[in-house]
């Protein structure tokens, strides 16, 4: 990509002063992921088994109905970041498709934690269809709304940041929930199903009006659209080489937080003998995983995005290969590193998630079209991969090196999956570091573009009413 342009002529003038929304308004904006980041872990955790006592299906029938479903969930994002990039309504681009994404996910919700007695598969296949329809309907053009919340460098991982200490705490909210019920409603998976719906519609209804008015979209951009071809779409992404390093270093990054996720409880329940601790001390990790965001946050702003996201997958990395000096007994040092590892994980995904932005501005002046939501939902697509790529490798490769966690396991195959546990994360976080190391979109360069593109753009000059207000409030309020 063609970053090396004449910014210099650019006046210092042409890029005006912005500053973001108030914490307070910030807070309010990023609610709006906690009904996403609250279905995510009972879909994937909690909800199968549930389906295999109230339908009686088999495994290998949910394996398909759920990955079926995922298929179809990476799909439509591409489409989705396309369509909302190129939306123009009087609400704004990206507020329309938050809206109906809503009405198409709670209609979905309510099929998959409410079925109708006697559902069949294709029932709970349509439900889950249109959940994840819904889903991308709102995580896509979300995401887009953040990255064009500010202009500034830093100021995007400050945005970034409140979004993933909501997501945070959604999630956390998502894992002791299911936990109680288990206790209070064993025997009883069809009340259990239902109550974990109920969170999720609770939110639905609190953060929608919470969220949808803290802030307002960005002017509309005012030049012409091109044809709408989606060939050439998809070919942007593949020759815009900055993103696609992005979208490699996320990939490393969700893999290796995969591989630790896919086999966290067969290591504290098997390796280290302890399995009604399993679940505590994966809750116990994401509660650091909430306090993490602040810290990294002063850190991408002294060090810059690109230095943060490399030194936290060193972090990751160094962290990884101590886990191969747990032995048996050795709790302390468990309950050290995964403190470690909750108050790292996550580095890499902020910094990546703010960078996106930034390239999506340095791909906008080199070609004069807006693209955010497709590089943001070409963004979710790495990180699904990497998710769904670390479930394939990890536990089939435990299993071929003698893990079984059903039987009896010799102490060659408890070795091995320790050394699955900690060399997988390691080797992905190092690889994740590499690609990323180096990063030339740095402040400086970032500034140059965003002041060559104020100047070139009449639309980055032109002032946002409802924009000036929340800014004058927020004056007010400091």
């Amino acid at each position: 990509m063609a970053t090396a342009i004449s910014t210099q002529a650019a006046p210092e003038a042409a890029a005006p002063a912005q500053t973001g929304p108030s914490t307070f308004r910030l807070l309010r904006f990023a609610s709006l992921v906690m009904p996403i980041a609250a279905v995510e872990a009972p879909l994937t955790t909690y909800v199968p088994p549930l389906y295999a006592a109230i339908f009686g299906f088999n495994l290998a029938t949910i394996g398909a109905i759920f990955l079926l479903a995922r298929l179809w969930d990476a799909l439509i994002d591409p489409a989705i970041g396309i369509l909302s990039d190129r939306t123009r309504t009087r609400w704004g681009r990206r507020k329309p498709w938050i809206v109906g994404g809503v009405a198409i996910f709670a209609a979905g919700a309510l099929g998959t934690f409410l079925p109708p007695k006697g559902s069949g598969a294709i029932t709970l296949s349509i439900s889950l269809f249109t959940l994840y329809l819904g889903y991308s309907m709102i995580v896509t053009p979300l995401s887009a709304w953040t990255g064009e919340l500010s202009t500034q460098y830093h100021e995007r991982t400050r945005i970034t940041t409140y979004a993933m200490i909501m997501t945070a705490i959604a999630l956390l909210l998502a894992l002791v929930l299911p936990s109680a019920l288990a206790v209070r409603l064993a025997g009883h998976p069809s009340t259990e199903l239902a109550a974990m719906g109920a969170m999720v519609f609770a939110l639905l209804v609190i953060t929608l009006p919470l969220g949808l008015g803290a802030v307002p979209e960005p002017p509309q951009p005012t030049s012409a659209l091109p044809p709408l071809r989606l060939a050439e779409s998809i070919g942007v992404v593949f020759r815009e080489k900055l993103l696609l390093r992005v979208l490699a270093s996320n990939w490393a990054v969700r893999l290796g937080q995969g591989v630790r996720t896919a086999l966290f409880v067969f290591f504290v329940s098997v390796y280290m003998g302890r399995p009604t601790l399993a679940p505590a001390l994966f809750l116990y990790q994401y509660v650091f995983g909430v306090l993490a965001c602040p810290i990294w946050l002063a850190i991408g702003r002294r060090i810059g995005k690109g230095r943060a996201a490399v030194t936290g997958e060193l972090v990751q990395m160094t962290i990884n290969l101590a886990l191969l000096l747990v032995g048996l007994g050795s709790w302390p040092l468990l309950i050290v590193l995964t403190t470690a590892q909750g108050l790292a994980q996550g580095s890499g995904n902020l910094m990546l998630r703010s960078i996106v932005a930034d390239v999506a501005d340095a791909n906008r002046l080199e070609t004069g079209h807006d693209r955010v939501g497709l590089f943001f939902s070409v963004f979710a697509l790495s990180d699904k991969a990497g998710i769904a790529m670390a479930v394939g490798i990890a536990l089939p490769l435990v299993s071929v090196l003698g893990f079984n966690p059903g039987h009896a396991n010799t102490a060659a195959a408890l070795f091995h999956l320790k050394a699955v546990f900690a060399l997988g994360p390691a080797l992905a976080h190092l690889l994740s570091a590499a690609i990323i190391r180096g990063f030339p979109l740095d402040e400086t360069s970032h500034g140059e573009i965003r002041r060559a593109l104020a100047a070139r753009d009449a639309a980055g000059l032109v002032s946002d009413p409802s924009r000036d207000r929340w800014l004058a409030e927020d004056a007010r309020e400091a």
